[in-house]
């Protein structure tokens, strides 16, 4: 249900998203999105373990801070990625049960979930180019080959992305480096499910010292191929 995206800076993103959010724009979860930009609130649900040493503190603080610690920069599957708790919203009775000392409260709450909906446009950083393409802000966006200003080339030397902007006077090569501001359209997302299986007979037979690939809980795919898209400074006026 739960999986965290690498290359991500939560603290961040949590400063940036709590702003936005002021300014209006495995959890047994029940999400319903609300919001048309690229962050939005998610209506949750969650039973929250205090163990006893935090009982003198005040509930609502103790709730917040364990429902941070297991979300926050987390991908809950098909909701989008965890950023920060925006609110409470409600809290049922709380219970003891034997043999453990902590409470257990049912939450409802808000959540602020970065989840943008297919052919927004997004602005970010670039973090870095391959073969593959061009990597967004965090590792797991990505603007494949095909989907760049054509013609395009990649530079092996420089590692970076090239545009070939044809002019009257030829090509100039315009290119797209780290750190640089980048305008794209998301055209497709992808979740998968990275809850822990048990191996399958056919691996349990076959032992094998390669550790199995671990796969992106949560992908975005970009394009930068039309007008006014690719990196800010292509389209500024001087």
């Amino acid at each position: 249900m739960i999986g965290s995206i690498p290359g991500s800076d939560p603290v961040s993103w949590r400063r940036r998203v709590a702003a936005a959010a002021a300014a209006g724009s495995a959890c047994g979860v029940r999400a319903r999105p609300r919001g048309f930009r690229m962050f939005v609130l998610v209506e949750m649900v969650d039973t929250v373990r205090i163990p006893p040493w935090q009982f003198e503190r005040k509930l609502n603080d103790s709730i917040a801070e364990e429902l941070n610690k297991k979300l926050a920069n987390k991908v809950v599957y098909n909701v989008g990625l965890c950023i920060c708790l925006y609110d409470i919203t409600k809290l049922e009775d709380a219970y003891v049960f034997p043999g453990d000392g902590a409470s257990h409260t049912k939450v409802h709450f808000r959540y602020v979930v970065f989840h943008p909906f297919l052919d927004e446009i997004l602005i970010g950083v670039i973090k870095g180019c391959s073969p593959e393409g061009v990597h967004g802000f965090f590792d797991d966006i990505l603007i494949p080959p095909e989907s760049l200003q054509q013609p395009a080339k990649f530079d092996e030397a420089e590692q970076v992305w090239v545009w070939e902007y044809e002019t009257e006077e030829g090509a100039h090569d315009l290119y797209m480096d780290t750190g640089e501001e980048i305008r794209f359209r998301v055209v497709d997302e992808s979740f998968v499910d990275t809850s822990p299986t048990g191996p399958s007979s056919a691996e349990a037979s076959t032992p094998s010292e390669e550790a199995p690939k671990k796969e992106a809980p949560y992908t975005l795919v970009g394009s930068i191929s039309e007008p006014g898209l690719g990196l800010l400074s292509w389209w500024t006026s001087s």
